[in-house]
This record gives structure tokens, sequence and C-alpha cells, in this order.
């Protein structure tokens, strides 16, 4: 007699019958949906089912068996293709083709390509790395230009500047050591009295010539205006002997007077600039030429002075190995620096021998030329000016004579 509220033994028993059936149901289906589906195999790569069923081996995952919590996962390497063939069990096998994985950027690329629209890429062996060491860019040994010893040149380049710096700077810091130890009275000098006074006497020599330039120049062109107030004083006097008829001999002889000085003074004025080119070229060519050799001299021998300091200071030093090998490579410098200031000095005494031949010369020569020129202008002797002139091989310019013609012009 059953009733309400009361428990039917019969259904219970027949229920848990039933859930019994059902859980020995399910665990044999989970078994063989696992010994038939794809295994993966070591590498990432699926092995079909019939290869699995070897007697004795393990296929599935004992589910009668105790649960162990110390069991670890094996150690699967990733694959991009495992998921689509798991998605598919029905299609992996040998004789399906393995699908390439999406092409990654390289070093210096835009990015990923897209696969969608256009032929399959075929992958290559260097694709997970990301950059290929057989590709020739700008991070490889060659240059831009191609050239595989284009990065060592530059390099080389480079170090043969750094070293041409580095020996400069150290020269310049001797010499300037030398220069101020010099006139702090601290350091000697290499004096040769001779040498050193014919050096002053060409500087005051020099000094002399420029101020006699400087005047003949003011010379030169208080008389070129002269002459042209002259050569407008004729003009003006010819006019009015035309016009006044009763002071027309008056007006023609001061006319025919300043006419024939204002001839005298153009030839005059050819002497005075044939004296003042060859002043400027004696004073401001040869002898600044000279100079100039002087200043070299007096650079090798500040520097001759410096590398000398330098040894002597040394060879006063401990004589360790080390100091030896300085020793040894400041001698060197020092028999380069003496062979070079003696060359100098050479050149700069044979210089001053010849300027000073040269300079007497010249000079007789131009001083002879401006006394005759000046004495027979102001004396009125106008053959003896142009007797003069003659005597030096000078050719009195025509006025106009620089002048381009019509057809010079228009070219």
């Amino acid at each position: 007699m059953s009733g309400e509220g009361y428990p039917n033994p019969v259904a219970e028993e027949n229920g848990t019958m039933q859930a019994d059936d059902l859980d020995d149901t399910f665990e044999e289906d989970l078994r063989t949906m696992i010994r038939d589906g794809p295994r993966v195999g070591p590498g990432g790569s699926v092995v079909p089912p019939s290869s699995l069923n070897v007697p004795g081996q393990f296929t599935g995952i004992d589910l009668s068996s105790p649960q162990k919590t110390g069991i670890t996962s094996p150690n699967i390497t990733e694959n991009p293709t495992v998921g689509s063939r798991l998605a598919n069990p029905s299609g992996s096998g040998a004789d399906q083709q393995e699908a390439p994985p999406p092409e990654t950027s390289r070093v210096g690329g835009t990015g990923p390509t897209s696969q969608s629209g256009s032929a399959p890429v075929t992958p290559s062996s260097n694709q997970t790395g990301g950059y290929d060491p057989g590709s020739r860019n700008s991070f490889g040994s060659e240059g831009s230009n191609g050239s595989p010893l284009h990065g060592q040149t530059t390099s080389a380049i480079a170090k043969a500047k750094l070293d041409s710096l580095k020996v400069w700077s150290v020269s310049t810091y001797k010499c300037t050591r030398q220069m101020v130890q010099e006139r702090l009275g601290k350091a000697s000098r290499t004096v040769d009295l001779q040498l050193e006074a014919q050096i002053e006497v060409l500087r005051d020599t020099q000094r002399k010539y420029s101020h006699i330039l400087k005047l003949a120049k003011t010379l030169t062109s208080q008389y070129y205006l002269v002459v042209q107030t002259q050569r407008s004083l004729g003009d003006a006097f010819g006019e009015l002997a035309a016009k006044s008829p009763e002071l027309q001999e008056e007006f023609s002889y001061n006319a025919d007077t300043q006419k024939s000085l204002c001839g005298n003074g153009e030839i005059l004025l050819s002497a005075l600039n044939f004296f003042t080119s060859s002043v400027n070229t004696l004073c401001n060519k040869t002898m600044e030429d000279s100079l100039i050799t002087v200043k070299l001299y007096e650079s090798a021998r500040i520097e001759y002075d410096a590398y000398r300091a330098d040894m002597e200071s040394l060879q006063l030093g401990p004589k360790d190995a080390t100091t030896q090998a300085k020793l040894h490579e400041s001698q060197l410098k020092y028999e380069r620096q003496k062979q070079k200031f003696d060359k100098l000095r050479q050149d700069v005494a044979v210089k001053l021998k010849f300027l000073d031949e040269n300079k007497v010369k010249v000079m007789h020569k131009q001083l002879l030329l401006f006394h005759n020129a000046i004495a027979a202008y102001f004396s009125g002797n106008q053959k003896a000016l142009e007797a003069t002139l003659k005597q030096f091989n000078i050719r009195p310019k025509v006025p106009g004579e620089n002048k381009p013609s019509f057809l010079e012009q228009n070219h």
C-alpha cells in the first residue's frame, strides 16, 4: 500500500539500476571515443588511430583507476595546424597537405602579408626567426654601395682622422707650453744671432719701403690731379682766345703753356707709376715671400725647442722600461724636428741673401729714374724727360689708350 509521503521501495530500486546502467554505458562510450580519436605524436604531429592499436601499449585514459594528483601533463610542442586538424578529424591523414603558417614580418619589412585573395605563400626556412642571414641590407657587413669593404674603409678613415687629431693636439699643446714658458723665462730657446739680426733688418726695411711706397702713391695721385687741372685750364684758355679778339694773343700763349705742361706731366706720371709698381713688387711680393719663409722657420724653431725640452725631461727621469720606450720615441720626433728646423734655417739664409742683392739692383734703377724724371720736369727740359723714359724703356701712356674700341664694346 502506497500513499503520499511514503517512498516506493520498488521504484527506488529500479531507478538505481537504470542509473548504474547509464554510468556503464557512458564509460564504455568515452573509452571508445578516446581510443578511436586522433593522437598527437612527438613534435606535434597527428598520428592515425590505427597506428596506436599495439598490444600492451597504453592507448587511452583508464577511468576505472583512481585519480592521482601527482601526474604531470606531457610537454607538447605547439603547432598552428593542430587546431584545424582536430576540428576536422576525418580529413587528417598522411595524404592531406599541410596548410602553410601565416608569413611573419622580417627585419626591415613592412609587416605580415595578407593571404586573402592571393596565391599561397611558400614558407621559407627562416620564417620562424624573422631574419634572413643571407639577405644583404644595411644591417649586414656590406655597405650601402654594395662593396664588402666599404665598412672597413670608413672605419680606417675615421681611425686615421682620430690619429691625426691626436698628433695635432699633442703638438699644439707642446708648442703652446713652450711659448708660454719662454715668455715667462722658464724655458730656453734656440737662437741664431746672425740670422735673427738679418730677419730684423728685413722687417725694418719692409716697414720703411712701405712708407716710401705710400708717399709715392700719394704724390702720383696728386700729380694726376694737377695734370687734369692743367688740361682743363688749357682748354679754357683756348676757348677764350677764340672768343676774345682783343686778348687772343695772351690767351693763346697761356693755352700753349698749359698744354705743354700737361704733356710733360703725363710723361712724369708714367715714370712715377713705373716707380710705384716696382717698389710695390719688391715690398709686397719679394719681401713678403721671404717673411713667409721666416714665419715657417720660427714655427719650426718653437716645435724643435718643445720636443728638445720633452726629450731632456725624459732623460732626467727614471730608467725603467716604460720611460726608455718613451725616450726612444721622443728622440725620433726630436730628430725629425731638427731636420725640418735646419732645412728652414738654410732656406731663410739663402732667401735673405738673394733678397738683399735683388733689392740693391731694383732700388738703384728706380731711384735713378725718380731723380731724373723729377729734375727734368721741374726744369722744363722736355727732351731730358723723354730721354729718361727711353733710358728705362718706359712707354708713356696715351690718353684713352686703355679704352676699348667700339667693336670691342659691342662684343
